[in-house]
C-alpha cells in the first residue's frame, strides 16, 4: 500500500512539530553517515532547531570546522568572493553574542552565589549563638541540680523486719519472751 504524498507546510502544533523535527533530524543524520561510509565522502551537516539548538555531524575525524575551512577555501577559489570573510564576521558576531549571554549568566550566578554564601554565614552565626546559649543554660541547670542534690534531706531509714514466721499468711505471730 502506497502512502499519500505529505503536504509540506509548517506544523502548527508545537509538540507534533518537535516530534517530527526529532525523527527527521535522526533520519537526516543517518543518511549523512551512510553517504560518508558508502561513498567515502567527507560530509558535514549542521542543523539548528527552531529554539536555536545546534545539531551537527562530521564524517571527518578532524571535525566540522576543518570541513567548513575546506569548503571556504574551495568556494573562495571558485567564486573569487569574500565569502570566507563574511562567514567569519557572522561567526564572530554569533560568538560574541554567545559570550555576552554566558557572561550575563555567570554574573547572575555569581550574585546568587554571593547572596547564598552570605545567607549561610548568617545562619551559621545564628546557630553558633544558639549553641552558646544552650551551653550556658545547660551549665546553669547542672548547677541547680547539683545544689538540689546537696541540699536535699537525707533519706529516712527504712525498717525491715527480718524475722521468720511459719504458718498461714497474714497471721501474726508473737514471740514470747
Amino acid at each position: 500500500m502506497v502512502r499519500g504524498k505529505t503536504e509540506l507546510k509548517r506544523i502548527e502544533n508545537v509538540t507534533n512539530r518537535q516530534v517530527t523535527f526529532s525523527k527527521r533530524r535522526s533520519s537526516l543524520l543517518k543518511k549523512a553517515f551512510e553517504l560518508s561510509v558508502l561513498c567515502d565522502a567527507e560530509v558535514a551537516l549542521m542543523v539548528f532547531s527552531s529554539t536555536g539548538k545546534l545539531c551537527e555531524f562530521s564524517s571527518s575525524s578532524s571535525g566540522i570546522n576543518k570541513t567548513i575551512e575546506r569548503y571556504m577555501a574551495n568556494a573562495a577559489i571558485s567564486s573569487g568572493s569574500n565569502m570566507e570573510e563574511n562567514l567569519k564576521l557572522r561567526t564572530d558576531d554569533q560568538s560574541s553574542d554567545d559570550l555576552l549571554k554566558k557572561m550575563e549568566f555567570l554574573e547572575e550566578y555569581k550574585r546568587l552565589y554571593i547572596f547564598l554564601t552570605k545567607l549561610l554565614n548568617e545562619q551559621i552565626d545564628q546557630l553558633k549563638e544558639q549553641g552558646k546559649k544552650l551551653t550556658r543554660e545547660n551549665a546553669e541547670l547542672r548547677k541547680k541540680s547539683e545544689m538540689l542534690y546537696l541540699t536535699a534531706a537525707p533519706p529516712l531509714p527504712v525498717t525491715v523486719e527480718t524475722a521468720l514466721f511459719i504458718g498461714p499468711p497474714f497471721q501474726t505471730h508473737r514471740q514470747t519472751p
